[in-house]
């Protein structure tokens, strides 16, 4: 079975002819985008990345990036996102973007994007608003998760110049998810961006809340801190979630650089497919589900070994 990634930006030549991308030339630069890459990438082709680094489905960013009355804001509509998702529902599933500036209309858009259009979870830039992951303007958004029994997953850690016109603060820390966790103990809460420069920060918080997770994406494998890497091989192989944040990593690079890392095999299996079909309830969790419900004593001897293994971890 193939990965499924967590994080995907929409990256075609109309979000970037558009400016809804964020990212300006120098950053481009700065990760080192191949030229030919720069001016977008379509659907088809982007599907055939996948397809070679066996990647089944990646989650879409329906973007809200910053107050739209501020200047250098931008938005990938949720339509657009489910135009997506619709034309290829096999690879493609819709997150949702919340921005606390939109009052009771972002809440009924929230809603109205998981009810109608099937998006399996929301998404939050803390930096693009300026308020910590902890700040009140952020709980009825997740109140209304709660409800709607979907995770959020949001950027911790620092935050770079993706655009010369908007230059951002570094607002959440991963620290400041513990006061969410403890408000919010039904939340699925997922930390992307893995924490740094505060990798062990965000570490303790997946260890700490049971109900908070770490996505390891916008950074290559082979330069993920290494007790992130000993965390999701060992006693954390069931809190983390593979993502690449593309365009910024490419899935190619990431799956094979993944696969240098030499995991253990059940550790890269919840890494890159199993946490994420439990954690978003993807349509293939279902089918999942129902396999092992046919074998329920190999099921059983699995779980068995796992906890012998994850003991002696």
């Amino acid at each position: 079975m193939g990965a499924i990634d967590i994080v995907c930006n929409l990256f075609t030549p109309q979000e970037v002819a558009e400016g809804r991308t964020g990212l300006d030339e120098t950053f481009k630069q700065q990760v080192r985008m191949p030229p030919e890459m720069r001016g977008g990438v379509t659907i088809d082709d982007y599907i055939a990345k996948m397809d070679r680094a066996d990647i089944d489905r990646a989650l879409l960013l329906a973007v809200r990036a910053g107050d739209m009355a501020v200047r250098g804001s931008f938005e990938i509509t949720y339509e657009r996102v489910a135009e997506v998702c619709r034309a290829k529902p096999d690879r493609f599933s819709g997150l949702a973007g919340v921005d606390p500036f939109r009052g009771m209309q972002g809440i009924y858009d929230l809603e109205r994007a998981v009810k109608e259009l099937g998006f399996v979870g929301a998404h939050l830039y803390p930096h693009w608003f300026g308020l910590p992951p902890n700040d009140r303007r952020y709980y009825p958004y997740y109140s209304k998760c709660c409800e709607l029994d979907i995770p959020i997953m949001m950027q911790v850690g620092h935050n770079l110049v993706y655009s010369r016109e908007r230059r951002l603060p570094s607002v959440a820390r991963p620290i400041t998810l513990d006061e969410v966790a403890i408000d919010f103990p039904e939340l699925k809460l997922i930390g992307i961006h893995i924490g740094v420069p505060w990798t062990d920060e965000m570490i303790s918080m997946a260890w700490k809340h049971e109900n908070i997770f770490i996505g390891v994406d916008a950074y290559a494998p082979k330069h993920w801190p290494s007790q992130l890497v000993h965390y999701l091989n060992t006693y954390g192989r069931e809190k983390v979630l593979f993502g690449t944040d593309w365009p910024v990593i490419d899935p190619e690079r990431a799956v094979k650089e993944v696969d240098a890392l030499n995991l253990r095999p059940e550790s890269k299996d919840m890494l890159m497919r199993d946490n994420a079909l439990r954690v978003f309830r993807l349509p293939e969790s279902g089918a999942r589900k129902q396999s092992r419900q046919e074998a329920p004593d190999d099921l059983i001897e699995r779980q068995f070994r796992a906890g012998i293994r994850m003991t002696r971890s």
